[in-house]
């Protein structure tokens, strides 16, 4: 692709709202298409493409979510960035993954936080879990985003950039303060993340450094898994599908759940309206005693 069609599709990308991150799948997926005809996407044409998506789905055997994403950024290149309404754009849809997520039980979780080396790293998944976080939202937690005085946690920067307020448990409260305080005298304290990357001592100013990665994370989690025994095919949004499930199990209305999830759907609108501290009371109470068993 050249400069010139990459920078505009990025535009386009931008300005329709996407994340960066869809903007980068996007971007690569038009990428691949590319490569693969060794031209420049505006030249290939719409027998090429259809070609090309039977390639990715009778040869490549691609997984239904890699084919979603190829389909989704080819399509964006070509009805918003070259302006084309082609028939195949239109029919190409991915299978459905009809996969139930993996699920840990609670002394399964304990015992995976248990064998994560880092505290720093420890702390933010056992935070991911207490709150039911993705990845992203649990190592951009700022510390403003603990209140103790509400006792709840503001998830931000989640899918569709929605922000939402998650109940946070007294056990996860005690836990994350001994945290905090822990390093109350360390130069890598950061006074806006709540889990900064390493300190790096050349870096005078702390304000400078960023939050966690995710790769590093990822990495900690698939070290701790592997260290733990466990079998099941577990990553970190894995923890988020447990915390969900121990809560239904509890007891917890699955409306209120899929509140806390912030999970995209008809339903969530009005959940808000509808939720009275008669509703909230029993699902705080059952968080509590669910993530308390974790940390006695």
């Amino acid at each position: 692709m050249t400069t010139s069609l990459r920078q505009k599709m990025m535009e386009d990308l931008q300005l329709h709202g996407l994340s960066g991150r869809t903007q980068a799948l996007y971007v690569l997926a038009v990428q691949q298409l590319a490569e693969h005809y060794h031209k420049s996407p505006d030249q290939i044409t719409e027998a090429e493409l259809r070609a090309y998506f039977l390639y990715l789905l009778n040869e490549k055997r691609v997984a239904p979510s890699t084919l979603t994403v190829a389909l989704s950024g080819v399509k964006f290149f070509y009805v918003y960035t070259l302006q084309r309404q082609w028939t195949t754009i239109q029919l190409v849809r991915a299978p459905r993954e009809k996969k139930l997520p993996v699920v840990l039980s609670i002394d399964e979780v304990r015992l995976i936080l248990s064998c994560v080396k880092i505290v720093r790293y420890q702390m933010c998944l056992s935070t991911i879990y207490g709150c039911g976080l993705r990845l992203q939202e649990g190592i951009h937690l700022q510390v403003g985003d603990i209140d103790s005085q509400r006792m709840v946690v503001h998830g931000q920067r989640g899918k569709g950039s929605k922000d939402r307020f998650v109940p946070l448990s007294v056990s996860l409260l005690r836990l994350l303060r001994q945290h905090w305080w822990r390093h109350a005298c360390r130069p890598h304290r950061h006074p806006f993340w709540l889990f900064p990357t390493n300190y790096n001592p050349k870096d005078t100013a702390r304000e400078n450094l960023g939050p966690i990665t995710a790769r590093s994370i990822q990495s900690a989690f698939t070290l701790a898994l592997k260290a733990s025994g466990i079998q099941k095919p577990a990553s970190i949004h894995t923890l988020r599908h447990s915390w969900a499930t121990h809560l239904l199990e509890a007891g917890v209305n699955l409306r209120v759940i899929q509140a806390y999830l912030g999970h995209a759907s008809s339903e969530t609108t009005t959940l808000y309206t509808h939720l009275t501290p008669q509703v909230e009371a029993p699902a705080v109470q059952a968080i509590n005693d669910v993530v308390g068993r974790l940390w006695p």
